[in-house]
């Protein structure tokens, strides 16, 4: 066995970690990540990525990678997906499953989020989804959203929110109705809650 029982168990426990992603996933539950976040439930992304009425020439932004998941599904409809993770391990995680799914029209970066769309990651995006919770669309990212794009985010507190669909107009971001009611984390940067 090359390799040594060192890898051979650290590959074994990827593996299950993997099939109880996946079992959670058919289930319809939230799957744990580290640092006490959990991702949302697929379905509810499901709903989220069709909110965005995706058509596949959009550039999209994404706040809150987890181990991409959310990332993968709006990639499989849109041009280019753009997923903002301000954890490092998480960054690496994402990237990872994304690379061995064969997913090459998105890249997550490190970084602020609420910051919008980092300076290197061209064109602006068209449309946009979120995965947080905050009282209100943070500025920058609803500056950066083009003309007739649409922003999904969750408004709330964190622990019981309504996820709302917006849809930038020439001079504001119009509400155009609630999606669902479900908890989201809270999220946290420039332009969120005070990071811990």
């Amino acid at each position: 066995m090359s390799g040594g029982w060192g890898t051979w168990t650290g590959a074994a426990a990827r593996r299950r970690r993997t099939a109880d992603e996946v079992a959670s996933a058919y289930r319809g539950r939230p799957v744990p990540l580290p640092h006490g976040q959990v991702t949302a439930q697929p379905s509810l992304i499901a709903m989220m990525v069709s909110a965005l009425g995706l058509t596949g020439d959009e550039q999209v932004l994404e706040v809150g990678t987890g181990y991409g998941w959310q990332t993968a599904l709006p990639a499989r409809s849109a041009a280019y997906v753009v997923s903002v993770e301000r954890r490092p391990d998480l960054v690496d995680e994402a990237r990872l499953r994304l690379a061995r799914q064969g997913i090459g029209n998105a890249a997550v970066v490190l970084g602020d989020g609420t910051r919008g769309m980092p300076p290197r990651a061209d064109p602006c995006p068209v449309r946009r989804h979120r995965l947080r919770a905050f009282p209100r669309v943070p500025e920058p990212l609803a500056d950066q959203l083009r003309t007739g794009g649409r922003l999904v985010q969750p408004i709330g507190q964190g622990g019981q929110e309504r996820v709302e669909l917006y849809e930038r107009r020439a001079h504001n971001l119009a509400h155009r109705r609630t999606v669902t009611v479900a908890r989201f984390v809270r999220l946290y940067g420039a332009h969120g809650y005070d990071q811990r």
